[in-house]
């Protein structure tokens, strides 16, 4: 029996079960949105709480062409694993990092400023090989990428010489937008037409990119004119909307993956006027039954849903009984006795009833990227397949 087997059909505290049929099915609904682009699986931050490697696997096998990562030691772990005969990029990069391991491990590795370009090339030289590189470009978000003009001359000239030298290939060009989860926002447009510009400085230099990208999940999903040679699909991937106020996953064709689920620890009867949780925040209206959910604020449940957070418990929906704590929270059960073990889901696609990660951002007052992304390591990740 393999280990998600055994995880499958073992009681469990808690478990996040993660369908990877549903995440093949999104990889592909996002290749018919990309309209030809090619497109990139992001599974940085362990596949936004998913899994990294189980999930980038059964993104490659659904047809993504790239892997994205953030940092480089999510990347190499990827490479680690077996993930070879796909391309690998990760762009979150500090001052001595990984870059000689980058290139050896034939990642695509993102420059933003002069200090990177010295490092890789210094890396490439110790190497003994070139290093893939993507300039980005800060079109507008502010973070990372190089600033037009004159910086950005500066970086593409640096960056042309070292390939001649034979230190560096000038694998891609990119960006990303600030606002592209708004449809119509004036940054949009700018964004676009900068990105534009600062890719025909660097072509017209003579950098001959195989890839120039900017569109993220939500551009992906609704404005084709960004999507240029690849897109970036994230949060799509694991079949959340980027875009909640233009529509649910399934609004465009997606589905959830995780679902988070807990055994009740315990059912107990508790007169009217007992409080509930630290501070007392909760006190029973009258005569009722409290059931005990073993998950927490260091499970990854946030506290800023304290009082407000959905639970199916029973075919319910429960809430949140006054504080979250650390390793547990309670529910209000109004007089229902279910058996300690009984199933209280937290988040999953909908189809039973259940709430959904998009339910408790609103309950936290947050975006469901970080309800999935923030699920800890004590919750056991079980995968289930349909292809297995």
């Amino acid at each position: 029996m393999t280990e998600t087997a055994a995880l499958r059909t073992a009681p469990l505290r808690a478990r996040a079960e993660i369908d990877l049929a549903a995440l093949r099915a999104n990889v592909r609904t996002l290749r018919a949105h990309a309209r030809g682009a090619a497109l990139m699986a992001v599974v940085k931050s362990d596949a936004y709480g998913h899994g990294a490697v189980r999930c980038a696997r059964a993104a490659v096998e659904a047809g993504a062409d790239w892997l994205g990562t953030a940092t480089p030691e999510e990347a190499l772990v990827l490479r680690a694993a077996g993930l070879h005969g796909v391309r690998i990029m990760c762009w979150l990069w500090t001052p001595g990092g990984p870059w000689r391991e980058a290139i050896e491990a034939d990642l695509d590795v993102s420059v933003s400023g002069m200090w990177a370009l010295r490092e890789v090339t210094d890396a490439a030289r110790q190497a003994g090989a070139p290093a893939r590189v993507q300039l980005k470009a800060d079109t507008g978000l502010g973070r990372g990428g190089c600033q037009p003009g004159e910086d950005w001359a500066e970086l593409v000239r640096a960056a042309l010489l070292a390939e001649a030298e034979g230190l560096i290939r000038i694998t891609g060009l990119w960006s990303h937008f600030a606002c592209a989860d708004e449809p119509g926002h004036p940054s949009i447009a700018a964004q676009l037409d900068r990105f534009r510009e600062m890719v025909a400085y660097a072509e017209g230099q003579g950098a001959r990119p195989e890839v120039r990208h900017i569109a993220n999940s939500p551009a992906t999903l609704t404005l084709p004119e960004s999507h240029f040679d690849l897109v970036r699909t994230g949060i799509a991937t694991y079949g959340i909307s980027p875009s909640p106020e233009l529509g649910g996953p399934a609004d465009f064709g997606l589905r959830p993956v995780m679902t988070l689920s807990a055994s009740v620890a315990l059912v107990k009867h508790v007169p009217g006027g007992h409080g509930v949780s630290y501070g007392h925040r909760y006190v029973t209206p009258g005569e009722t039954t409290l059931g005990l959910v073993p998950l927490g604020y260091a499970d990854g449940i946030p506290r800023h849903a304290s009082g407000a957070g959905p639970v199916l418990v029973g075919g319910k929906w429960r809430t949140v009984a006054g504080r979250i704590a650390m390793d547990q929270f309670v529910v209000d059960l109004g007089g229902d006795e279910p058996e300690p073990g009984a199933e209280a889901v937290l988040f999953g696609p909908g189809d039973r009833g259940e709430p959904t990660a998009e339910d408790w951002a609103q309950a936290a007052g947050t975006i469901a990227y970080e309800i999935v992304t923030r699920i800890g390591t004590r919750v056991p990740r079980v995968y289930r397949d349909a292809a297995m």
